[in-house]
């Protein structure tokens, strides 16, 4: 999992020390929706894990919101890379 985290931080990076910029927040924020949503096809009745997968989608809408507000070019390319927006 940590793997995973470093691979997304790497490849929506900005520069090289970028954490936390809004690129790299909508990737981590897509590997938890991710897992979250796995761990939903085996439990479902586990209702608090919901509220968290709903307040990862909220925030990660808000964030793409405002990238593709301030910077259309960024926005484009995290929604191809990350394969969002069908």
């Amino acid at each position: 999992m940590m793997q995973k985290k470093t691979e997304t931080i790497k490849s929506l990076a900005i520069h090289a020390k970028d954490v936390g910029s809004s690129e790299v927040q909508v990737g981590l924020l897509t590997d938890k929706i991710t897992r979250l949503s796995e761990h939903f096809k085996k439990f479902k009745k586990d209702k608090h894990s919901t509220m968290g997968l709903t307040k990862s989608v909220n925030r990660r809408k808000k964030l793409l919101a405002y990238l593709k507000k301030t910077n259309p070019d960024s926005y484009n390319k995290v929604i191809k890379q990350l394969n969002l927006r069908k």
